[in-house]
């Protein structure tokens, strides 16, 4: 087990600086925070430390500026929405990451204060894992504190290289969770388990899959990948997206498990934006046409199994293209029935960027989901089985 920054005593983080890796790469609209979930998943770790008089050094980065500095990719903005959600603790930001500037503004935090310093891939250096980028970084304090676990799969300066160079390296209190829950999900899954997967590629996700193929009472699967596991099956999916490389992993799956259910009816039109020629077809998707969404009849089977079957829930990816109304339907009644389940005592756990929209499109709070992982690829590289940079080089308890 990892240590975590609950496992010392009080005083010790009183006057320390603690370089802190979140994960505040938020959309933004028109110079402000669009949506603030992974800030807000932050807070915990944040005012523990500053309720303990650590000197918070925050960093993060924001967008692919590709070592570029660019305006548009700033953190300033999360530096002010930051700052509204924690009213009672000072919150600086300062327009670099390194420099004489940067270790001035450090060397003039108060215990309690908190400094967002600017996006760190505005240097090249951050992304190849630059050593002396890493020891600029791991300059500026005495502790390290992990709390991206969303970044935790890159071997970034700010994830990997910095951390190598301190004694101490710590999981946050979001990361924390994360670790509790995947792992979990990983390796012993409270049964019976329904694995849901949508989504666009099984290439994002076929090592994850995989491993929990062989754990799941049931899959179901959705998205664009179901078509990929129909067309396996010698079924027309028309002009849907299919995964040519995994057609035959996908039909050595079907051949040997009755456990994974696919989509029987679809909406199909002959493109996205055809919203006037959507139709509802069974089984087989006419040549001209594409899936864009499960339909009605599947969506009830998956949503009756996931909200009155399962102990342990774990979805992954969209039914749909869940963006558009018309083909969001599926989508909507996936994140109702994970709601249900919860309610009724499962435990449930949405991964991926798009699963996380789709819950708050559908209405559905955070309250109501046992975990909402903040890491899509990470998410998926861990329960896959693979090492995390970031996490390997945390201390051990």
């Amino acid at each position: 087990m990892k240590t975590t920054i609950t496992d010392f005593p009080d005083e010790f983080y009183r006057g320390k600086t603690v370089l802190v890796r979140v994960d505040f790469n938020v959309p933004l609209k028109k110079g402000k925070v669009d949506d603030d979930y992974r800030i807000r998943s932050s807070l915990p770790t944040l005012e523990y430390l500053c309720s303990k008089g650590a000197r918070s050094v925050v960093v993060s980065h924001l967008g692919r500026p590709e070592g570029k500095r660019d305006p548009s990719m700033s953190l300033r903005p999360v530096a002010e929405r930051l700052q509204n959600l924690l009213p009672n603790r000072k919150v600086g930001w300062i327009n670099e990451c390194i420099g004489n500037d940067v270790e001035k503004a450090v060397k003039d935090l108060k215990d309690g204060d908190i400094l967002l310093l600017e996006n760190v891939r505005f240097h090249s250096e951050e992304e190849r894992n630059e050593e002396g980028f890493s020891r600029s970084l791991a300059s500026l304090v005495e502790i390290y504190v992990n709390d991206a676990f969303s970044a935790s799969h890159r071997k970034h300066a700010s994830i990997y290289g910095a951390p190598t160079l301190l004694q101490y390296r710590l999981a946050g209190l979001q990361v924390q969770k994360e670790l509790a829950y995947l792992t979990k999900i990983r390796d012993e899954p409270d049964q019976p388990f329904i694995l849901v997967v949508g989504g666009s590629k099984i290439r994002d996700k076929i090592d994850a899959m995989k491993r929990l193929i062989e754990k799941a009472d049931k899959v179901l699967v959705g998205g664009s990948i179901a078509y990929t596991f129909l067309a396996s099956k010698g079924i027309s999916v028309g002009r849907s997206p299919v995964e040519n490389d995994y057609q035959s992993w996908a039909g050595e799956v079907l051949r040997k498990r009755d456990k994974i259910l696919l989509p029987e009816d679809h909406l199909v039109a002959p493109s996205a934006d055809a919203i006037n020629q959507i139709r509802l077809v069974r089984e087989e998707i006419p040549q001209g046409m594409k899936g864009f969404d499960i339909g009605p009849s599947t969506s009830q089977t998956y949503a009756s199994i996931v909200s009155s079957v399962g102990r342990t829930v774990f979805w992954n990816g969209p039914m749909g293209l869940f963006e558009t109304k018309e083909f969001s339907q599926g989508t909507t009644n996936m994140s109702l029935s994970i709601a249900l389940a919860h309610f009724r005592g499962a435990t449930t756990v949405v991964g991926g960027g798009d699963s996380v929209s789709a819950l708050g499109k559908a209405g559905i709070k955070e309250s109501e989901v046992s975990h909402i992982s903040t890491g899509g690829g990470a998410s998926l590289e861990y329960v896959g089985g693979k090492t995390l940079p970031g996490i390997e080089i945390l201390s051990n308890k």
